[in-house]
């Protein structure tokens, strides 16, 4: 399919400001220039009633931060769902400040709690940091759910590109813990080892996201080759403690189809289908990697929001 007309007009606009390419740049850098561009193209912040940042400690006996979103009004007698996110951004750039806007929707329209993660970013801090500091913070909320006015029984976790990654490799993880997840909320999630597929030859270049970008952002995170084959940065194709699949929570995938991530997508969708798994797969058409993070200024995002609202909705079991 064609690209969309507002997301060639982002790639037309994006070519002529000839802005370095984050492969050229230093971490750092590059974290600079993803929090001044995040803002550019997302929706307006929505309002919440609560926005409460807080510390929370990690196994290696440091801390990270994490934002509780309440939409409304807490209420102990009748606590809200939540959904643990985490956000995108190769494992080496991106923060919750990046993701406030859409965590804040995803909030809002779902009429649920939503705890966002600043994981600890690469190079300072290499694989597999960012999972432990994503399954530290979702074991901290099961287990401090009440005091935040939340339900520990219906909980979900989500997160796009890395922060997806992370996503499908704590919902096997909470599987093996026992805590039941009601939904795996995957927003173009990175799940293989090796970038070799169809689309990821395709559309290398000229997509937002080039194939260069893509291996020194994994070139920042792993501390070396032998890191790839590991699961859990690879839970697609990673042959390094492969666990099964069958039982993890059900899952919702967004997967668009200029985005060089798309053909991993839907290969881990059928993955998951073929261990038992229950499995949304959302294609959309003329989209991007990235294209969540655009609807302020791309009009058909809002159906890709709505759908994955209807999504929490549904596996929380609230209606409307």
């Amino acid at each position: 399919m064609p690209l969309n007309p507002k997301i060639a007009q982002i790639l037309e606009m994006v070519a002529r400001a000839n802005r370095p390419p984050y492969h050229t740049l230093t971490p750092q850098q590059a974290r600079a220039a993803y929090a001044m561009s995040a803002p550019i193209l997302d929706i307006a912040p929505l309002p919440m009633h609560s926005v409460e940042p807080m510390r929370i400690a990690t196994r290696d006996g440091g801390e990270i931060g994490v934002c509780v979103y309440h939409p409304a009004a807490p209420s102990w007698a009748e606590p809200a769902a939540a959904l643990l996110y985490l956000h995108g951004g190769g494992f080496t750039v991106g923060s919750i400040a990046t993701h406030d806007a859409l965590c804040r929707k995803l909030a809002h329209d779902a009429g649920c709690a939503l705890v966002s993660v600043d994981y600890r970013l690469a190079p300072e801090h290499k694989f597999p940091v960012a999972v432990h500091d994503a399954f530290d913070a979702l074991q901290w909320l099961a287990r401090e759910a009440p005091l935040l006015g939340i339900d520990p029984a219906r909980l979900a976790i989500g997160g796009d590109s890395a922060g997806g990654t992370l996503a499908t490799v704590c919902a096997v993880l909470a599987r093996d813990a026992g805590i039941d997840l009601r939904l795996q909320l995957l927003i173009y999630p990175g799940t293989s080892a090796r970038q070799e597929s169809a689309s990821h030859a395709r559309l290398a270049e000229g997509y937002l996201l080039s194939g260069e970008t893509i291996q020194w952002f994994f070139a920042q995170y792993l501390r070396d080759e032998r890191d790839r084959d590991d699961w859990r940065f690879a839970p697609l194709d990673g042959a390094i403690g492969q666990p099964d699949f069958a039982g993890v929570a059900p899952a919702w995938i967004a997967a668009a189809d200029h985005d060089p991530l798309y053909d991993e997508d839907l290969a881990y969708a059928a993955k998951l289908e073929a261990a038992g798994v229950r499995v949304t797969l959302a294609r959309y058409e003329g989209m991007i990697h990235e294209f969540f993070k655009m609807g302020g200024f791309v009009p058909e995002v809002a159906r890709a929001h709505a759908d994955a609202v209807r999504a929490l909705k549904e596996a929380f079991g609230v209606s409307g």
